[in-house]
Order: structure tokens, then C-alpha cells, then sequence
């Protein structure tokens, strides 16, 4: 049986213990509310992670099924008294299954991990393929900013020729996946950031930062960027743009893939001096929380450790650093009925809850409406939509349900993931409402007023 060295940390066993069982995570978690299993909330499947540590159960059956069914939206971490870090637990459990599956670098057939991986490779054949191009995605998409441009290219064109109609009609007979995949994309824009140069600032000089273009935001949500840019501009900052910069690591964390995700930090951090701009935005929940736990996840580097410090502390959600650097408020009148969806990284990991609503209300007409469980995920969770699609539309459907509630006119995002979940939520639901990110509302105000 293949137990994997996290297991045996001081800190993992510490983390575990933390845990009293008193279940007040239970309605937060949603894979929970849906399946009402004790495994499948955050108690139980810390009891799963302390069985594993302790060679009572191996890394296949149970423990994988119910570990893989998580979305990690660390609702759970909100809602816990006792201040247990699931984050952490679950990130130390991925990387215990990706091991055992051999995925992540430096790992060996013929190592103590054999048993457990051997049932592991033996699971389904369409559950090895996900991994397979799940992986391919982490390593040969996502970190090339020109691959995923062009992949964008050629969804842009997929969407001018109409094939969407045609393959609507052939999609219920394939795999959910698939679906989702194909109505989660939106309307592609390949008026791409101009990343060659800085952008200027457009009133009076406040500062330097720099900007987190993220990779599928970049090639998928290109008006986002621009948006958060423009936004930037107007309020007196010059905006940079480091060429050395790559994926974040958050789909590599979720993945179980530690080394992989510990490469991209140290390149995002040589790539951002962190002494030279006041703070590196970004304007995903979920890229940010990755970048935010850098210094976690080389805290036991030699060379890193102290670097990764500094760069975590310059890190600024565009809703956090706007809400203290408005300079010029938007002042155009922008009359519609707004929902805020949070994201879960955002709200849970981040803490970040109040800003953006704040941004919001600045905006001259907009109507703010609460969602009856803004802290519930909408079931993106980064590529969980497309790894385990039918809990992802259970919890997406209870999402639809809350925002139906409220009626909106405008569904506002924070997140790359959620962004184009509530754009196959709109499709799925047939709901009359346009999705848009914060710095979306907020520079059509700006333009509104101009």
C-alpha cells in the first residue's frame, strides 16, 4: 500500500486533528446537501485522510471516490470554528492520488506506491483517458499563452460557421463532458491585451503595477482583461505586464501535481520583482488564491521561501486594490439588476467578500440583489465541471435556482471558472441575463459617462 510522504508531515497530522468533529461544515459543503453522505462532507472525508495516513485504507475505492468528488470551494473553512485548513488537507491528499497514479514527477513503477497504483490504472477506461488530457491540458496548454490563443482562434471560428447549432444536436449522445465543455465557451474575443509594452495611465500618475493575465482568461475572456486594464488606467495606474509570467498552478494543485505546481510558482515569481510595482493584480478568485499560497508552497525552499513571501504579499485581487485605490470613481449610469455570484476562492480562500459588492454599488442605477446562499459554488471548481459533470450540474442547478430567485438583468462574476459556468448556467437554465466580470459593469460606467 502506497502512502504518500505528506502523509507522515508533523503539519498534515496537526492539520487533521484540528478537526472536532462538531459538523458545523456540513451545510456549507455541497457535494453534502446533494448526496446527504457523511463521506461526502468535509468531516468525513478528514476521517478518509486519517484512515489513509494511517494505513487503515488504501488510495483506491473509497478513498479516491469520495476525495474526487470535492470541488474544494473550502466553504467549509469559512463555516469551521476551529479553524481546520481543508485547503491544505485536500491539496495534501491530491497529491497523494496523483502519485499513486504515477502523474507526478519523479514517481516509479517500482516503488512502494505499485499496489495502489496498479488499482488505480486498472479503474475505467474513460477515467484514465480524463486524466490523460487532463494532464495534457495542465502541461502543454496552459502554461503556453500562444497555444491557447490559437485554440481560441479556432473556437472563434467554430462559432462564426455556426457549428454550435450542429453540435448541439449531436452533444446528448456523447459523453456530459463534452457538453459542458462546448456550453460553458463564450463568445470568443480575439481582441487580445497588447502585452509588448506598458499600458499608461490615463489620469493623474498614482503608480506602477503590475498585471496577472492569467491563461484561459487570456486567451478565453480577453474583454475581462482589457476591462480590468482600462479600469487600472482610469484610476491612475501604469499597468506592466512581465512576459515571463504562466499559469498560475491552481488546475496543477487540484490535480494532485505539487512539483509541477511548485515550477510555475518560482516562474511567476522571477518573472514579477516584487519590488518594483506597488502590487501584482490579478482578477480571478481562483488564480489569486493559488498565487496567494506561494509562500505555503515553498516554504521549505532554500532559494524561494523568502521571494515567494514578498511576491504573496504584493498579490491584490482587482476588487481588493480598487476598493482602496478608486481615485475616480465610474460616474456613468448603468440602470440594471445585478446578482452578485461569489467565487468560492475568492469568498473562502481569500476572504474577499465585501469589495466587490462595494465596487458595485459606486456604479450610478445599478440595483444589488443577494442571492438567498451567496457562499454555496456554482460547481466550476476549476476543471470539476468537466471531471465529475453530473455533480457539477446538481450544484449548478441549486445555483440556478437562487439566481432565478432574484431575477437579474446582469449576473456579475469574479472568476475565470465561474464566469463561463454561469454562461452554460444561462444556456442550461434559460435564463434572460447577461454574465459579466466587476471590471466589466465598472468600465461600461466608465464609458458612459465619456
Amino acid at each position: 500500500m502506497f502512502h504518500h510522504t505528506r502523509f507522515a508531515q508533523p503539519d498534515f497530522r496537526r492539520q487533521l486533528d484540528q478537526c472536532i468533529h462538531c459538523g458545523l461544515c456540513l451545510p456549507a459543503c455541497p457535494t453534502y446537501s446533494i448526496n446527504q453522505l457523511e463521506m461526502d462532507s468535509p468531516r468525513g472525508r478528514i476521517a478518509l485522510m486519517r484512515a489513509a495516513a494511517d494505513g487503515r485504507i488504501a488510495l483506491d475505492g473509497a478513498f479516491q471516490e469520495h476525495i474526487d468528488l470535492c470541488l474544494g470551494c473550502r466553504a467549509c473553512e469559512t463555516a469551521c470554528p476551529s479553524g481546520v485548513q481543508y485547503g491544505l488537507l485536500l491539496e495534501t491528499a491530491k497529491a497523494a492520488l496523483a502519485g499513486a497514479r504515477g502523474e507526478e514527477r519523479g514517481a516509479t513503477a517500482a516503488t512502494p506506491q505499485s499496489t495502489a497504483a496498479a488499482s488505480l490504472h486498472s479503474a475505467p477506461l474513460a477515467s484514465r483517458l480524463s486524466h490523460i488530457i487532463q494532464r495534457f491540458g495542465l502541461r502543454e496548454l496552459m502554461p503556453h499563452r500562444k497555444r491557447l490563443r490559437l485554440l481560441a482562434r479556432g473556437l472563434w471560428l467554430y462559432q462564426r460557421l455556426g457549428l454550435t447549432k450542429i453540435a448541439q444536436r449531436v452533444l446528448p449522445s456523447l459523453p456530459p463532458a463534452l457538453t459542458t465543455m462546448e456550453g460553458m465557451a463564450p463568445p470568443i474575443d480575439l481582441d487580445f491585451l497588447d502585452l509588448s509594452r506598458p499600458a499608461p495611465a490615463l489620469a493623474p500618475r498614482r503608480g506602477k503595477v503590475a498585471f496577472f493575465t492569467g491563461c484561459v482568461q487570456d486567451a478565453f475572456l480577453a474583454g475581462v482583461n482589457r476591462a480590468t486594464v482600462r479600469v487600472l488606467q482610469r484610476n491612475g495606474y501604469e499597468v506592466h505586464f512581465p512576459a515571463a509570467q504562466t499559469c498560475c498552478n491552481a488546475a496543477a494543485l487540484h490535480s494532485g501535481d505539487v512539483t509541477f505546481a511548485q515550477t510555475l510558482a518560482r516562474q511567476n515569481i522571477d518573472a514579477f520583482p516584487a519590488d518594483e510595482f506597488a502590487a501584482i493584480i490579478n482578477n480571478a478568485g481562483g488564480c489569486g488564491a493559488a498565487l496567494k499560497g506561494y509562500d505555503h508552497l515553498l516554504a521549505d525552499d532554500p532559494v524561494y521561501a523568502v521571494r515567494a513571501r514578498a511576491f504573496v504579499a504584493k498579490v491584490k485581487d482587482i476588487s481588493e486594490f480598487l476598493v482602496d485605490h478608486l481615485h475616480n470613481p465610474p460616474t456613468g449610469y448603468v440602470q440594471a439588476r445585478v446578482a452578485y455570484v461569489d467565487s468560492c476562492h475568492l469568498r473562502h480562500g481569500q476572504k474577499i467578500s465585501k469589495q466587490p459588492r462595494a465596487l458595485l454599488r459606486t456604479i450610478p442605477g445599478i440595483e444589488l440583489v443577494e442571492l438567498a446562499q451567496p457562499d454555496m459554488c456554482c460547481g466550476s471548481a476549476g476543471i470539476y465541471n468537466l471531471l465529475q459533470p453530473e455533480m457539477a450540474n446538481q450544484v449548478l442547478d441549486a445555483k440556478l435556482a437562487d439566481i432565478r430567485a432574484v431575477n437579474p438583468g446582469i449576473i456579475v462574476a469574479a472568476n475565470t471558472g465561474c464566469y463561463m459556468q454561469m454562461i452554460y448556467g444561462v444556456k442550461r437554465g434559460g435564463l434572460r441575463a447577461t454574465v459579466l466580470h466587476v471590471v466589466e459593469l465598472l468600465e461600461r460606467s466608465y464609458a458612459n459617462a465619456a
